[in-house]
């Protein structure tokens, strides 16, 4: 796991000083070494550069630092990120007549391309995001893993390429990138993230999950090499037996490739079905006790220790916990809107950091049970868009608009879930209902609160929302997830707020194998008649304690709801309400002034919304920038036309 950035293109005026500052606003992401080369290209009038930082973890010798480069420097490569497989490659290429100078997966991942060329991805099982410079054909290959757990960002002009694993590389070495993008904060807003490949900055975008991008004379080419495969409406035949059987011993596989490492590791334990799975399969591989790193909190209505400790027990882990505070929300929030790069799109991404700071005293990288959910339908609305489907077959739209859904909403004490569903399971629209699920507002009260007209003119990705309309709900609604809430909310902020606590964490649900076996199961396999993910639940039968395997999905939810009511209160009022308020300046004061009321009195849940707009004030701060005036015709133009 490390840092990379660079840039190829326009020569630089102080080439060395860009490196050492985008260098540095890596350093969290790799403690252990740095590695810079600046190469001159075209006779002096294109210029590459290759910036590493380094975090230690396969092969620790310093022969594995990077850059890294074939003998004849022919090729060289910025890695971020583990090839899990490394060990069956290299002595495949072994077998073809390659040598290796290192035990290191760089040196695997250089070999390979220079083996196969970019036919190479279909060969590797990993997360990585690289810049791999062919100086032979002069091409530069930009790349990131199939499910985007390793990000990648880019800034490109007319003259000049520059990339990087974090947004903050970027601005490091352009500061007149900091720009904001409109059409971004009305999605946000929406989607309580920012949909890939944009991002809140109007220059800077996401290289796409699954993709490749070659530079080759100033120009970029993009191309997907994976699709999650979800979205084709393909399944197939399989007794419960075989199934149950298939499923473990790939889900095993994949914990154990994953445990391969020179440094030592650990994993988060929440005391849920996945972490739990995770550690059960981790523990049948060592030799000494695992260990584990649990985050709750003082209300037990909020923690998970409890089951945590009983798994903790159960597999003779050397277990650790770390009880937050609301004061450490408040403490680290703005610090961690900086290390993201964008607002904290949730509130569990605090305890994430916290976790990680804490578990990279004693290991250098976690295995966690994130990407279960995407793959397997953990979530209420997996379910949900089923009963929708059939809920909308029977109520015709404007029943649903003008007295079902709002009569739902207005009952006394609905819970967000309720609102959610009213305000969801009516929408005809796919896309509109896919972003309505996990999103904070509606259309119409982000049109209130933006103060903007919901015909808006913008490119959208529709490429989370491309799935067979002959798929089934389930599948249709997790191709979404896959390609969109995961990689671009998930596995950002688990990538960013693990690293900003220098600490690699591994997927084991995002296998590549294990992802396409289950794409084939009938959704019976996913959700079954009273549980969610029943493959997971049946192949950990006789492994986890019956009381992990029989809960409720509970999730990692941090209580912010009660916070913003009590010891946040202020922090909120101060962020959102006085005239210090940047987001004031273009955002509806009566709606804010609105929303904080309702939520602190306790006539409405705003939970989501307040902290999406909380951060994206503190987003503001952060990063300096101005709010569009109100009185700009163009600025409000490209917000809401």
């Amino acid at each position: 796991m490390c840092g990379i950035a660079g840039w190829i293109g326009r020569r630089a005026k102080n080439p060395q000083e860009r490196a050492a500052k985008m260098s540095n606003a890596l350093r969290h992401r790799g403690p252990d070494a740095e590695g810079t080369e600046i190469l001159d290209l075209n006779t002096g009038e294109q210029q590459l550069a290759l910036v590493h930082r380094r975090l230690a973890i396969i092969d620790l010798a310093p022969e594995s630092n990077q850059p890294m480069q074939i003998e004849d420097g022919r090729l060289k490569i910025i890695f971020n990120g583990e090839i899990y497989n490394y060990i069956e490659l290299r002595q495949e290429l072994i077998g073809l007549g390659h040598h290796f100078r290192t035990r290191s997966d760089t040196e695997v991942l250089l070999r390979a391309y220079d083996q196969w060329r970019l036919s190479m991805f279909d060969r590797l099982s990993g997360m990585f995001a690289f810049a791999l410079w062919d100086a032979q054909r002069q091409e530069l290959i930009l790349a990131r893993d199939p499910f985007g757990e390793k990000p990648l960002y880019l800034m490109q002009s007319e003259k000049l390429l520059l990339f990087a694993s974090e947004i903050n590389a970027l601005l490091s070495s352009q500061q007149d990138a900091q720009e904001l993008d409109l059409d971004a904060v009305h999605e946000y807003l929406n989607w309580r993230y920012v949909p890939g490949p944009r991002t809140l900055f109007k220059q800077i975008r996401k290289l796409n999950p699954g993709s490749y991008a070659v530079w080759s004379q100033g120009v970029v080419k993009e191309t997907r090499y994976y699709t999650p495969p979800d979205q084709a409406a393909v399944t197939e035949r399989i007794d419960g037996k075989t199934a149950k059987r298939r499923f473990l011993e790939l889900l095993d596989h994949s914990v154990e490739i994953r445990m391969r490492s020179d440094a030592p590791f650990g994993a988060f334990l929440s005391g849920g079905l996945d972490s739990s799975a995770i550690v059960a399969l981790m523990a049948s591989h060592s030799a000494t006790p695992i260990r584990t790193f649990s985050v709750g909190f003082d209300n037990a209505a909020y923690s998970e220790f409890a089951f945590a400790r009983r798994v903790a027990d159960h597999f003779k882990t050397d277990h650790c916990e770390l009880v937050i505070q609301p004061g450490d929300l408040m403490d680290h929030l703005p610090t961690m809107v900086r290390q993201r790069g964008a607002p904290v799109s949730q509130s569990s991404d605090i305890p994430i950091y916290l976790m990680s700071e804490r578990a990279s005293q004693d290991v250098k990288m976690v295995l966690t049970g994130e990407g279960a959910d995407e793959i397997l339908g953990g979530y209420p609305k997996h379910r949900a868009e089923s009963l929708a489907g059939i809920y909308r077959s029977l109520v015709p739209a404007s029943l649903h608009d003008n007295v079902l859904s709002p009569l739902a909403r207005a009952m006394p004490g609905a819970s967000a879930k309720v609102d959610t569903f009213a305000r969801t399971a009516g929408e005809r629209d796919f896309a509109a209902r896919m972003v309505s699920w996990f999103g904070a507002v509606s259309a119409q009260q982000s049109a209130c609160l933006i103060g903007a007209s919901a015909n808006r003119r913008y490119e959208r990705n529709d490429f989370p929302f491309s799935s067979s309309a002959a798929a089934s709900h389930l599948r249709r609604v997790l191709f979404f997830d896959q390609t969109s809430w995961l990689p671009d909310n998930l596995l950002e902020r688990g990538d960013h707020m693990m690293m900003a606590g220098s600490i690699e964490g591994r997927m084991p649900f995002l296998d590549r194998d294990l992802v396409s076996f289950v794409s084939k199961l009938p959704d019976r396999y996913r959700l079954g008649w009273l549980h969610s993910k029943q493959i997971l639940r049946d192949s950990m039968a006789n492994i986890l304690p019956e009381e992990i395997l029989s809960r409720r999905k509970v999730g990692f939810k941090v209580p912010v709801a009660e916070w913003f009511r009590g010891s946040m209160r202020n922090y909120v009022h101060d962020h959102l309400c006085s005239p210090h308020s940047v987001i004031r300046s273009y955002l509806s004061p009566k709606q804010l002034d609105q929303i904080v009321s309702e939520h602190t009195t306790r006539a409405a849940d705003h939970e989501k919304l307040i902290w999406a707009l909380l951060n994206l004030e503190i987003f503001h701060r952060e990063f300096r920038l101005d709010a569009p005036p109100r009185s700009s015709a163009s600025a409000l133009d490209r917000l809401t036309a």
